[in-house]
C-alpha cells in the first residue's frame, strides 16, 4: 500500500491500559484501552481505537480530537457548560483546552484522530 494511504490494522493484542494524561476518575472505576494505529510521516497527528468502561472521568485535555463513536454512549460535560450525549454512529469533535467531564454511560469503543501539534 501507498506510504501516502495506510488502512489501520485491527486493535492488536497489545493496548496501552493505562488512564490519559489528564483523565482523572472521579466516579466508579472505569477503564480504558487504547491502541495508536498510525502516526503520520511528521509525527504531528495520530489515530486508533479507544474502549471505555462505565464510569466518569475528569478530562483535560490539551489537543483537538474528532471522534467517531463506534459503540455505546458518552455524555460529555465541559466546566461551566452544558451536557452534551453522544451515541454510537456520531461523529464529534473535542477542541483542545477542554476541560469537563466523559461520562461513560454505555461502555465504549471509537475511532480517534489526535492533533498533536
Amino acid at each position: 500500500m501507498s506510504e501516502m494511504v495506510f488502512r489501520l490494522p485491527a486493535p492488536g493484542p497489545d493496548p496501552m491500559l493505562t488512564d490519559l494524561d489528564g483523565w482523572t476518575k472521579v466516579e466508579g472505576n472505569p477503564t480504558m484501552k487504547t491502541w495508536v494505529q498510525h502516526k503520520t510521516i511528521d509525527g504531528s497527528v495520530i489515530s486508533g481505537t479507544w474502549e471505555a468502561t462505565t464510569g466518569t472521568w475528569h478530562a483535560v485535555s490539551q489537543f483537538y480530537e474528532f471522534v467517531h463513536l463506534i459503540e455505546g454512549q458518552i455524555t460529555l460535560t465541559p466546566e461551566g457548560g452544558e451536557p452534551v450525549t453522544m451515541v454510537a454512529g456520531d461523529a464529534f469533535a473535542v477542541e483542545a483546552g477542554f476541560r469537563g467531564t466523559w461520562k461513560i454511560e454505555k461502555p465504549v469503543r471509537k475511532h480517534f484522530c489526535i492533533k498533536l501539534a
